[in-house]
């Protein structure tokens, strides 16, 4: 492995792309680190601390690698952009034009694009306007007796919510340079340096207090299992065999192959925790602006901790229906049929048409229940081992930061690889 690293170091126009990779991400975290116009920065890490645990602000703080509770030009991350491309794909099902647009290929995928731009634009500002509400209101840091918005004047808080939309619109527009320039989804690997980022600040979080050391070493190896977990069924398949009848077409010969359609065990990725997570925050969020003794409020605030059962059981059941209901919006067996049918393949054993359609919908529907338990057993790795180990906070990184750093990871790792093996180097999976 080391050799093929040196190998794309060596080769000029793979050691660009890598290097132009590189030097966005390290811009992406300087950016998080350049605080908004308006903020107190000391002010800010006093509070800090308070604010660590609650549950859609540390989804979003995790997503821009600590750059909100930092309050910076970045401090949005990538959230907006991957909350504007979930609602485009859901908007396939609803919207005919959307769906029409997806089938014609490249200029409608980039028809989609334009759409995903503007409304991460738009959810941008939306999240900055409540970002910046909360701080100036005190209701980001709760409890915090001093003010990280000295100045909550219009001008200066129209400036911060403008600051940060910019830093939406940069984040995204440097996520489409490493696509287009560099190794891998620009997207995706900038989500992977928000996190690791701060993996090694959350290790020493752990290993600090009474037993820090054991329950350092339980956490890493928790750490461990769980990302050789995640390394084998994201790597595993199951493959449906589809054979191609023989055609002649004037004097040559086409079909007669037999290839497979490769089903991943966990067809909906993330979005499923991304989802549930939000939803369960939600109230949380709703109830920070009501007061302490409302009865409402003292319920929310008891029954939707981290750590319940009611919470815990409604997570787990969030996380089933989501990945469901997006393997239905990702995988159509109808579409899937009609093609094989329209250029002579059939799956062995199985007649074409209704019959296969069936049948696809009978293996993804097996499939997907192994994926949705694999991912609710991996989202709530993190609460029970806070149960376990007794500590007063969850966990600032769990089974969701490791799906997501182990899946950039092989997908980045296999990129590379096929740039070498097209240039007759031995590669990193080799």
């Amino acid at each position: 492995m080391l050799s093929a690293f040196i190998q794309a170091f060596r080769t000029p126009d793979l050691r660009a792309k890598l290097l132009f990779t590189l030097g966005i991400m390290a811009l992406f975290r300087l950016g998080s680190t350049v605080p908004a116009p308006g903020v107190d920065m000391a002010n800010v890490q006093v509070c800090v601390g308070e604010a660590e645990g609650q549950g859609l602000l540390s989804l979003i703080n995790i997503f821009s690698g600590g750059a909100l509770l930092q309050l910076s030009v970045f401090a949005l991350g990538i959230m907006p952009y991957i909350t504007a491309s979930i609602i485009i794909q859901l908007l396939r099902v609803v919207i005919p034009r959307f769906e029409e647009l997806h089938k014609e290929g490249q200029a409608g995928t980039a028809k989609l694009t334009e759409y995903t731009r503007y409304l991460t634009i738009g959810l941008g500002l939306l999240q900055s306007a409540t970002i910046v509400s909360t701080a100036a209101t005190g209701q980001l840091f709760v409890g915090c007796s001093v003010e990280v918005v000295p100045d909550a004047s219009f001008v200066t808080l129209a400036l911060m919510v403008v600051t940060m939309t910019a830093g939406t619109g940069l984040i995204m527009w440097l996520g489409e340079l490493i696509t287009e320039r560099g190794i891998g989804n620009g997207m995706s690997l900038l989500i992977f340096t928000s996190i690791v980022a701060q993996f090694p600040a959350n290790m020493i979080s752990i290993a600090g207090g009474n037993n820090g050391l054991s329950r350092f070493l339980i956490v890493v190896a928790v750490v461990l299992a769980a990302t050789l977990a995640v390394i084998f069924v994201e790597q595993a398949q199951r493959r449906i065999p589809v054979q191609y009848a023989k055609r002649m077409i004037g004097r040559r010969q086409y079909g007669g192959s037999t290839t497979y359609i490769p089903i991943k065990i966990n067809t909906a990725g993330v979005i499923p925790v991304i989802f549930a997570s939000s939803i369960l925050a939600m109230p949380q969020l709703v109830a920070g602006f009501g007061r302490p003794t409302d009865g409402w409020v003292i319920w929310i605030m008891n029954n939707l901790q981290q750590t319940h059962p009611l919470y815990l059981s409604a997570y787990a059941v969030l996380i089933l229906c989501f990945a469901f209901f997006y393997t239905a919006i990702t995988f159509n067996p109808e579409e899937t049929a009609d093609n094989m049918k329209r250029y002579g393949g059939f799956i062995p054993g199985i007649r074409a048409g209704e019959p296969t359609v069936r049948y696809l919908t009978y293996v993804i529907n097996r499939v997907t229940t192994a994926g949705a338990i694999y991912l609710v057993l991996l989202a709530l790795l993190p609460t029970v081992a806070v149960i376990w180990l007794g500590l007063a906070q969850t966990l600032p990184f769990g089974g969701t930061t490791i799906l997501i750093m182990v899946g950039v990871g092989l997908q980045t790792v296999k990129e590379i690889n096929s740039q070498l093996q097209q240039r007759h180097y031995e590669g990193f999976l080799s």
